[in-house]
């Protein structure tokens, strides 16, 4: 009787290696704030780092071939008031930078081409309507100019970045500090997970909560929580033992996870990344040395381990490069910018293969930067599939950059009522309320909510 021992994969045997010295960032003062973000964001043509900073905050932003020591008077972007928590290029325009600070407010950048040259303090645009910091940014992977932003104000701000303005104000859906918010590949729903351990699947355009599950991890410590293939989701959080976990989710049946994981007893947030190419999922952990990395499947028990790579040094955050920015000639199919306390080191994931031709079963279409729909389109109601691009001959940045229009005319009445939390001018927003008695919908225990906007009193006005 032969039994199957060994699960078959073609990522069975990815290894990581850290590149060269004289392929790092050295020298550059990392953020010492201990707040869970990834400090790092990357594209092909750039990698910001959120950096230390007298008086206020500030991020770098290095063209990708400047590698080696960096001088300590490199011009840095300072145009915030309070520290610099998160920062994210733009998917669909390479030179465009979004900053969230503990100064309430998030601001829009554009890098020129080659990087800086002098200090950056102007942004293109700055969008003011959380009235505490402003922890979380994700941009729409589909749509032109569509920002996600997240507070410690626990409210969660859809922006028409061209405009100016906060076009959905989600004010109550979270009753406690927002952990995680991320898109679905298309945009067309939000997940999060939040301090009141509940991990929510929202619809951005509504307001409204469409499943949630309590208690993915039953510890204290922070979730996060992220889409995988089928619509899945995969959340890393920890145990009422304080042991990291791992689980599966199918939103069709949020009773019991697919399968729960521990990994081991460390106290770092697990940052997960995952790679709807491949199927991998690359867990990150504050203050590790090491990354795992995962394999989803639809065969039990879905989450297979793969491999770890270690090294002595631990990570303050981690960069995640899109797939157009690998090098498909050395087969790597993934590629991470780890901040050490001094500087930043590329990890390269490699399949070997003896083969230097272009490998179709490790490259399929990869999202490219081409937008499929505009802001205003999908405000009102149309969603578009991400723009797929072939990397057979490597991806190659048009030569002529894009440029990012803000409709001036718009901006002075659309800042002037984002500046006000509470002003509801052209702004949805939305208080979801539980309507009682509560209709159970099966194994899903899905709730029926009522989405009103609510205008507050003129006393409850408050300017940021």
């Amino acid at each position: 009787m032969s039994r199957k021992v060994v699960r078959s994969s073609k990522f069975r045997h990815v290894f990581g290696q850290a590149l060269k010295t004289d392929q790092c960032y050295d020298d550059i003062r990392i953020s010492q704030m201990t707040w869970d973000s990834n400090f790092c964001s990357v594209n092909p043509k750039f990698v910001a780092m959120i950096v230390d900073a007298s008086g206020g905050g500030a991020f770098m932003v290095l063209p990708m071939s400047k590698t080696g020591r960096i001088d300590m008077s490199y011009p840095t972007v300072c145009g915030h008031t309070g520290p610099v928590l998160d920062i994210e290029f733009c998917p669909h325009n390479d030179n465009i930078i979004a900053s969230g600070s503990e100064d309430c407010s998030v601001m829009i950048w554009e890098i020129p081409d080659g990087g800086l040259t002098s200090p950056l303090t102007e942004p293109v645009i700055k969008l003011e309507g959380h009235s505490k910091r402003v922890g979380i940014l994700s941009w729409h992977p589909t749509a032109h100019n569509v920002l996600l932003s997240a507070g410690c104000d626990n409210v969660l701000i859809l922006w028409n970045v061209a405009r100016g303005e906060a076009v959905v104000r989600m004010d109550s859906v979270h009753p406690d500090l927002i952990y995680s918010a991320c898109w679905n590949r298309d945009g067309s729903q939000i997940l999060t997970s939040c301090k009141d351990k509940t991990m929510r699947v929202l619809d951005p355009r509504k307001g409204t909560v469409l499943i949630e599950k309590e208690k993915p991890h039953d510890g204290s410590r922070p979730t996060r929580a992220v889409f995988v293939s089928d619509g899945k989701i995969l959340s890393t959080g920890f145990s009422r033992m304080s042991e990291r976990q791992v689980a599966l989710w199918d939103p069709n049946n949020f009773a019991e996870p697919l399968t729960l994981q521990e990994l081991d007893t460390s106290s770092g947030v697990l940052l997960p990344f995952f790679d709807p190419d491949t199927g991998i999922v690359y867990l990150c952990g504050k203050g590790d040395s090491s990354i795992r990395y995962f394999e989803v499947t639809d065969e039990a028990p879905y989450v297979h381990y793969l491999s770890m790579y270690g090294s002595k040094e631990s990570q303050k955050g981690m960069g995640y490069m899109p797939k157009r920015g690998l090098d498909v000639h050395k087969c790597e199919i993934a590629r991470f910018y780890k901040l050490h306390e001094r500087k930043c080191e590329p990890i390269v994931m490699t399949v070997p293969r003896k083969s230097d031709l272009f490998q179709d079963d490790l490259y399929p279409d990869t999202v490219g930067p081409e937008p499929s729909v505009e802001a205003d389109e999908w405000f009102q109601g149309k969603d578009g599939q991400p723009v797929l691009i072939s990397l057979k001959d490597g991806f190659v940045a048009p030569t002529k950059a894009k440029e990012f229009k803000v409709h001036k005319s718009l901006l002075k009445t659309s800042t002037a009522s984002a500046g006000n939390p509470h002003d509801n001018s052209g702004v949805r927003s939305f208080n979801v309320e539980k309507v009682a008695p509560s209709v159970s919908l099966g194994p899903l225990d899905n709730r029926l909510y009522d989405t009103r906007a609510i205008k507050p009193p003129p006393s409850h006005r408050n300017s940021v």
